[in-house]
């Protein structure tokens, strides 16, 4: 593996690190997800500019060293989606999508239908409507992406029929030890859901990001997507998100 490369990356996250570096979570296209510093990147001549912010899509150079943090020794802003971060609505949505990107995707490896998904979020975030007020953990888009993310990572429950007797109709909830929509006999202690969430979320997951605006999603139907994703990451994945709190 050479020890300088190239690579296609989103900025998921940053944190400071000393005076005037700062610690970067990525997602690459070819290594999935990285750790890397970027020095000197707070200081006010750093050659990095405004380049490395989060939601940042940048073409990167990167140096492996010794350690676990790789060095970024040259970035080139691919879009800035400086539209998103300056609407707090749209900085929220993408957030979301940037933390469920971290804890679903944490290793290594290259993911291209992962990334994808990622980069086509970004794009159509810029675009979406800022309604005032609204709840962005309820945005469609977002309910969308983590969707989409659940079903690239394995995650994303079986909801065709129930899951403990096969039964196509009367489905009234979502079991996360089971994995998928039980029935009205099947349904202890499930996550309800009614036929206007089960709808909203089968045409979520169908449906292009770009029209998941589009998609008719009810606000019945937004919450219980919403429930349904949160208990998802819990169930399988051992974790809930801090900006779905927020």
């Amino acid at each position: 593996m050479a020890r300088t490369y190239r690579t296609e990356a989103v900025v998921l996250r940053s944190f400071r690190l000393g005076e005037a570096d700062r610690v970067l979570h990525v997602y690459t296209a070819d290594r999935g997800r990285v750790g890397a510093v970027a020095k000197g990147v707070r200081r006010t001549k750093s050659r990095f500019g405004g380049r490395l912010e989060p939601l940042s899509h940048v073409e990167l150079m990167l140096h492996q060293g010794s350690g676990e943090l790789q060095t970024v020794t040259g970035a080139d802003l691919r879009s800035s989606h400086h539209e998103a971060r300056e609407d707090p609505y749209r900085l929220a949505v993408g957030l979301i999508g940037a933390e469920a990107m971290l804890k679903l995707f944490t290793e290594q490896e290259a993911n291209e239908r992962a990334f994808t998904a990622l980069t086509r979020f970004l794009d159509r975030l810029d675009a979406i409507p800022s309604p005032a007020p609204a709840r962005p953990a309820l945005d469609p888009l977002v309910l969308s992406f983590q969707l989409k993310l659940l079903w690239l990572s394995g995650y994303m429950p079986h909801l065709d029929g129930c899951v403990e007797c096969g039964a196509q109709e009367g489905l009234v909830g979502y079991a996360p030890a089971a994995g998928g929509a039980v029935c009205g006999d099947c349904g202890g202690g499930s996550i309800a859901l009614s036929a206007d969430g089960l709808r909203g979320i089968g045409t979520l997951v169908a449906t292009p990001m770009s029209d998941a605006h589009e998609a008719g999603l009810t606000d019945r139907g937004a919450w219980e997507a919403l429930a349904l994703v949160t208990a998802s990451y819990e169930h399988h994945g051992g974790f809930r998100l801090r900006t779905l709190s927020a």
